[in-house]
């Protein structure tokens, strides 16, 4: 009975089969699984892409998608497999995982996919290149010459590519194992045809063969990878021999309709599988489950025939709904690459003008290496652009950060040439000055002193901590002279008591001013200020005393008067210069010293005020109210720098008075 069953049962499969014409895309999908050739894939997998400044990440290829073909009207047709499985997700933080992953691959069981090998060289030269610029930083801002920095070798480097070539000879070997495989399939393969096509000219014996037809059937199934260019003409040929044997055999009704009901069952099975597979998340895992679903389908004997266009129609839709999931996923894919692609050429844009920007300075330097640092990191969080463009966007943004920095090395090298130069001029100051500071010609070498004083200032900056010892060197030979002249210049005590009256009749006249109001009342009180600053030393017990009382009554004044803060000050301050000067000429060359520590630090200050304000964005709102308080901020500073300007000219005037 059995025997008659199978009988029967291929007879029906005769009838499904003459209903629905081969689709040679199934064939494709049974026979043609491509295996690329390494020759071509992995010709630079060993290779160190050149970088000699590593700012940005190393460009990896893109994972194409498989090509699909449309399914045939009536063959339950899934798109064409992949051939190549889809790269893996994983992601490698270090490249001690990488090298342990790719020495799995070259000495594991397991079959290396291009993908994969492509992922695990970008990744590690990813990290590679990071690693380097990272290094390259941190010597830079430790104060490194960049002209002496050398890349150290990389011990990982020379593994990965030792593995990286293992696995290439083992993916080569592979190859060469499949595409030998691929023959001797197809030598089987034709083997098979012949016998079957035998048997078809053999009518009287159909039924006695039909179980070694079976079992040719059986070993059809088993054989999976032949060649590409061979697979649809042999299909054509097998099934039209497989059709000629079943039309020469005579099949029972009853045990026929046993089968088709068997048969039934199981397309309901593989139609439910498909529209479960509707809310498989992962749409490549449902297309390759797809695939499964087809074959079992295909080697699944007919039904009835009333049945055979429903149950057909009902599983091609489950398989279009798969099958247009499966092409969006990659028309996405594609979609995001070219928007990646997009946003990496503004980049370029971007970093190409910041590089073609006219730098005055050190700060406009840093400016702008902030910026392209900025795009730099955006550039890192942007994926893959299409494959064709990948490097060669990355190379023009690279090339583009590459001009911008090895400018920017230039410049500071020729900076640091500049402040040797400056130092060096400095130091020949400081010699002078010390062959001077033991002369008694007090007028002469005076003049001489603060000529030198007047030359340091026209001289450009040195680094700070030189600029420092540099400058403690000079002013203490000044210094010393100083206090020697002022030792040896005392004033007489008279023309002191003198000046103390004067100063008093001077105040009492304040005093009067401040109680009555007229017309001219402002330049009545500056010409007495005039007249009291003209007026010199006091005694040095009463010089308190009447400062005291002095700007008291001024203050007063001043107030009334509206008179600025600023020229309020000023005028305090030339009226203590002579009240400093009785201590000794020290003290005034000691503050006029200061003075003038206290003006370049306030034009340091106004500059970097001023570099900063071009990192702020003036179209925010934010950014305006910051600028506005900056501003702010840098007007007050040159106001405070124009009134030091003018103590230190008043010290000066003091000294060629004395003088």
């Amino acid at each position: 009975m059995d025997s008659q069953e199978n009988v029967l049962n291929n007879e029906a499969q005769l009838e499904e089969t003459n209903q629905q014409p081969v689709a040679e895309e199934v064939v494709k999908q049974e026979e043609n699984v491509v295996t690329p050739e390494p020759a071509a894939e992995e010709q630079s997998a060993t290779e160190e892409p050149a970088a000699e400044e590593p700012v940005v990440e190393e460009p990896a290829a893109v994972v194409e998608e498989p090509a699909a073909e449309e399914p045939q009207e009536e063959e339950p047709a899934a798109e064409e497999e992949a051939t190549e499985e889809t790269a893996s997700k994983k992601v490698y933080a270090t490249k001690k995982e990488v090298i342990e992953r790719i020495k799995e691959l070259a000495h594991g069981d397991e079959s290396p996919t291009k993908e994969e090998v492509d992922l695990l060289k970008t990744t590690f030269y990813k990290l590679h290149f990071a690693e380097r610029e990272a290094a390259q930083k941190a010597y830079l801002e430790a104060g490194g010459d960049p002209e002496k920095y050398t890349i150290l070798p990389d011990e990982d480097e020379e593994v990965f590519k030792a593995e990286m070539g293992v696995v290439k000879e083992k993916r080569a070997k592979m190859f060469l194992e499949q595409e030998a495989e691929k023959q001797e399939n197809l030598k089987k393969k034709l083997d098979i045809i012949e016998k079957i096509k035998g048997m078809v000219t053999s009518p009287e014996e159909a039924n006695k063969n039909y179980q070694e037809f079976k079992k040719l059937q059986q070993e059809w199934k088993e054989i999976r990878l032949v060649p590409a260019e061979k697979a649809n003409e042999l299909w054509r040929n097998y099934q039209l021999y497989v059709e000629q044997f079943y039309d020469l055999l005579k099949l029972n009704s009853e045990a026929r309709e046993y089968d088709f009901k068997k048969n039934l069952e199981i397309k309901n099975r593989l139609c439910e599988a498909a529209e479960k597979l509707a809310d498989e998340p992962d749409v490549i895992s449902a297309f390759h489950q797809l695939q499964k679903l087809h074959q079992e389908y295909r080697e699944t004997g007919p039904v009835a025939k009333d049945l055979r266009e429903e149950i057909w129609t009902r599983f091609k839709a489950a398989s279009t709904v798969i099958n247009k999931k499966h092409q969006q996923h990659f028309d996405n894919l594609r979609s995001k690459e070219e928007e990646n692609l997009a946003r990496k050429t503004e980049l370029c844009e971007k970093v190409e003008a910041i590089a073609k920007e006219e730098n005055k300075g050190a700060g406009d330097w840093e400016r702008h290496t902030k910026q392209i640092i900025d795009l730099q990191a955006e550039w890192k969080t942007i994926g893959f652009a299409p494959q064709k463009m990948n490097v060669k966007i990355f190379e023009r943004f690279r090339a583009a950060c590459d001009d911008f920095f090895g400018r920017k090395a230039e410049f500071f090298k020729d900076m640091k040439a500049k402040f040797a130069e400056n130092a060096d001029k400095k130091r020949a100051l400081i010699e002078q000055a010390k062959a001077l500071q033991d002369s008694t010609e007090w007028k002469s070498t005076s003049d001489k002193l603060i000529a030198l004083q007047k030359e340091w200032k026209t001289i450009g900056m040195v680094p700070k901590r030189l600029g420092d010892q540099l400058w403690n060197e000079f002013l203490g030979a000044c210094n010393k002279f100083f206090e020697a002249r002022n030792a040896a210049n005392q004033g007489t005590r008279t023309a002191e008591r003198d000046n103390l009256q004067k100063k008093r009749e001077i105040i009492a006249q304040l005093k009067a001013l401040a109680e009555e109001a007229g017309e001219n009342l402002q330049e009545n009180v500056q010409q007495l200020v005039d007249e009291y600053q003209g007026i010199g030393h006091v005694p040095f017990k009463e010089k308190d005393k009447i400062f005291k009382e002095y700007h008291e009554v001024l203050d007063k004044l001043y107030k009334d008067l509206n008179i600025s803060t600023a020229r309020r000050r000023l005028d305090n301050f030339k009226s203590n210069i002579k009240n400093m000067a009785e201590r000794g000429g020290d003290v005034l060359d000691n503050e006029r010293a200061r003075l003038m520590r206290r003006y370049e630090g306030l034009k340091q200050e106004i500059q970097t005020y001023e570099n900063n304000l071009g990192f702020l964005n003036a179209s925010s709102k934010k950014g305006n109210s910051l600028i506005d308080e900056m501003n702010r901020k840098v007007q007050k500073l040159k106001d405070d720098c124009e009134l030091v300007r003018q103590k230190i000219k008043a010290i000066d005037a003091e000294n060629a008075e004395e003088s």
